[in-house]
């Protein structure tokens, strides 16, 4: 608030409307030079924290530069604009720990491009696929919400400055000037018209927020069950006392992953209210204006904790190769079932194999034999080569290919760390 309302001064002096002094007066001021205690008790009884902000600070003004301060302003003005500015910063922190997520995922996909893995569809055996497609998957999933963010900042990072209605009516024939100069001092972007109740910029925020927490909520999901005892194929990073249980001293539970998934079962509520804050009443409501400050700022800190935990775990990601491997076999051939009817398809049509392979497939589940001695006993597949359909390499290839470029869409995107502000 306090750097809103210097750049105020600094604009107004610049069109006359204010003393040179009160900008710099203002800049000597910092958040310690107020009672913080009083402007809370202020905010209580205002509605607003603007309100008991900006009698503190004229009670520190010299009489001479007081009458000026604040003048053509209202609450809003400044109560958006340094929401505005948080989130600049919040963006700018954000978009680093995605930088880093994105580029440690990729480095797991690099390197396991041709590790063997279960591919899972409704949660059961597939086809085989690489644990690097996987891990790319998870790159793609972040990158893609993380690289929508300069387009974001670009459209909601302007300045708010209206007065009491949003028509700057105190600034007379200079109030375009003002403006221009008030969102220039702050780094911002000027608007031609007040967006007091034009809402949309903050729910889109609070949207793209929900939507990471979403693709970290993707990776997540498929971590914990990736650790679970059953499956087993990657392991959270192991610290002393992380992940442990009250009752169950053998516990390593995923809570990297854990948190992340909270996070984004709390965001979606909070995006809502951000929604329907839209619905801004006139010139100015009340309470739906009110209910982003309760709302943003938490997605900010959802983000933040969600963040911080998917570097902590894709710096320590424990993939287990051997295991991945060993899972392959669990369903005795059954991963290559549609590649066993592809062959088939050649000699009898594809509705038939599809029928053939179904059958099979019954069978290898009743007596436990693997599929592709089940198959090589039928007679309709006497003479088709089954072999090929049987080779775990041809998918796994198919798998590194498709990494390959999965990662080099990554590189295009390129998801920068920005200079911090």
């Amino acid at each position: 608030m306090l750097r809103a309302e210097e750049a105020l001064a600094r604009a107004q002096a610049e069109t006359e409307h204010a003393p040179p002094g009160l900008a710099d007066a203002l800049a000597a001021l910092s958040p310690a030079s107020l009672d913080l205690a009083a402007l809370g008790a202020g905010t209580a009884l205002a509605g607003v924290p603007v309100i008991p902000f900006v009698q503190a600070v004229r009670r520190l003004l010299p009489p001479e530069l007081e009458p000026a301060f604040h003048r053509g302003a209202t609450t809003q003005d400044i109560a958006d604009t340094t929401l505005v500015l948080q989130m600049r910063a919040g963006f700018d922190l954000i978009a680093e720990d995605c930088a880093v997520i994105v580029a440690g995922l990729s480095r797991l996909a690099a390197e396991h491009r041709a590790t063997p893995c279960v591919g899972r569809t409704y949660g059961q055996h597939a086809a085989p696929i690489s644990f690097g497609y996987k891990a790319a998957t998870w790159a793609l999933g972040v990158a893609e919400v993380a690289g929508q963010l300069p387009d974001l900042r670009g459209r909601v990072l302007t300045a708010s400055l209206g007065g009491p209605v949003g028509t700057l009516g105190a600034f007379g024939g200079q109030a375009e000037t003002v403006a221009n100069a008030y969102a220039r001092h702050l780094g911002l972007r000027p608007e031609a018209v007040a967006w007091h109740t034009r809402r949309a910029r903050v729910a889109e925020v609070g949207a793209w927020l929900a939507r990471l927490l979403g693709a970290l909520a993707k990776w997540a999901g498929d971590v914990v069950h990736l650790c679970s005892t059953e499956v087993a194929e990657v392991s959270e990073p192991v610290v002393p006392g992380r992940g442990g249980s009250s009752a169950m001293p053998h516990k390593r539970n995923p809570v990297s992953s854990t948190v992340i998934l909270a996070a984004f079962g709390a965001a979606k509520g909070l995006a809502t209210t951000l929604l329907d804050a839209m619905a801004s009443a006139h010139e100015r409501p009340a309470g739906a204006w009110h209910a982003e400050w309760h709302a943003l700022p938490q997605l900010f800190g959802l983000a933040s904790g969600a963040l911080r935990e998917g570097r902590t775990l894709v710096e320590g990601l424990i993939a287990e190769p051997d295991r991945m491997r060993a899972n392959l076999d669990l369903t005795r051939g059954l991963l290559f079932a549609d590649a066993a009817a592809a062959a088939c398809a050649r000699r009898i049509g594809a509705a038939a194999a599809h029928a053939l392979v179904e059958r099979a497939a019954g069978e290898v589940r009743a007596t436990g034999r693997d599929l592709r001695s089940v198959l090589t006993g039928m007679l309709e597949t006497d003479g088709v080569d089954l072999a090929p359909a049987f080779d775990l390499a041809r998918p796994v290839a198919a798998a590194a290919a498709a990494t390959d470029r999965a990662l080099a869409s990554l590189n295009a995107m390129s998801v920068a760390t920005p200079p911090l502000r």
